[in-house]
């Protein structure tokens, strides 16, 4: 019976997730912000919407950081598992299409956020400054980095024409009603994410799994399927620019999550290393990121074996 309400509130997460990244494509059409700004960092914020509420849950109600840090080092490694799987399906397309260079330097700056958590763990960073983590610091450091080189690109697509039904749909609505539905979805999302983060912690606790393993199979799958859905289409649309920029914003934020919840965690600390499945994670995740981003740069001797790599980084983690 649990497993049932698990898949049910997974998929109304899911459901309630891509409403969101409706609506705010539909704020992209009505506003005058930039459409780089809403569709690489307010699109794969709101998809990790999930993420940020389990994450919180887990530590501050439920006192377990390691369902915390398990969920967001499963959801990213998840993730890049998703978009190698991607690549390798229509990498020849793939390599002709333009990818923005600011996704090189955003996976950049993800690539110093695992480094800083493996020096947390190695106790290489293991001080504070007014009570908060240098590592947390740094995350926000980097964080705000990769916003500002997300923000820079101007991020045009040429419209499809299913862009032109979706433009006749929404000059129904006005950009206030867009808005209020938006909110209301949110405020479902996150009512769903504690939920799941509950479930979650009574299916751990049945059968003595590791809070690691916990968090990155039941919370990490399940708050990434927003992202996952939302990707596997634009791919089929062949926006790869859109679709990178939404895996890769969405994992720097679940990072920046990580943070956010070590600050609101007071004088506990989120980065714990206790389970051995969250410490494999971690390498595995610090592996993976680098591969996506020779990826990105175009190397073609890269193009096949390090999709291959990141695959076979998430099946080490099941397997290990």
């Amino acid at each position: 019976m649990i497993y049932a309400f698990y898949l049910i509130l997974a998929i109304l997460i899911v459901f309630l997730s891509n409403k969101a990244s409706e609506y705010v494509d539909l704020i992209d059409k009505k506003s005058t912000l930039s459409g780089a700004f809403i569709g690489g960092v307010i699109l794969s914020a709101v998809t990790s919407l999930p993420e940020l509420f389990t994450s919180i849950t887990s530590t501050i109600m439920l006192d377990k950081p390691g369902l915390c840090i398990g969920n967001i080092l499963g959801s990213d490694l998840f993730n890049l598992m998703i978009l190698a799987v991607l690549i390798l399906l229509s990498y020849k397309s793939l390599m002709k299409a333009n990818i923005s260079k600011s996704h090189i330097k955003v996976t950049f700056m993800v690539c110093l956020i695992y480094m800083a958590i493996l020096f947390q763990m190695m106790d290489i960073f293991h001080f504070e400054i007014l009570t908060v983590s240098i590592t947390t610091l740094l995350i926000f450091v980097f964080y705000t980095l990769g916003i500002r080189y997300m923000s820079s690109e101007n991020g045009e697509i040429s419209a499809q024409p299913e862009d032109v039904v979706e433009d006749n749909k929404a000059s129904k609505l006005s950009l206030r009603q867009v808005v209020i539905r938006f909110i209301i979805v949110s405020i479902g999302i996150i009512a769903l994410s504690i939920s799941i983060t509950y479930v979650t912690d009574m299916i751990a606790t049945k059968h003595n799994l590791g809070y690691g393993l916990a968090g990155a199979l039941f919370l990490g799958i399940a708050t990434s399927l927003p992202e996952v859905a939302s990707t596997i289409a634009l791919f089929r649309l062949k926006n790869y620019n859109i679709a990178i920029s939404n895996i890769i914003g969405s994992n720097i934020f679940n990072l920046l999550i990580l943070g956010i919840a070590d600050v609101l965690y007071l004088g506990k600390g989120v980065y714990d290393f206790s389970d051995s499945k969250t410490i494999n994670l971690l390498v595995l995740g610090a592996i993976a990121t680098p591969m996506i981003m020779m990826i990105l740069r175009k190397r073609n001797k890269f193009t096949v074996i390090c999709p291959i790599a990141v695959i076979l980084c998430y099946i080490l983690f099941l397997t290990y």
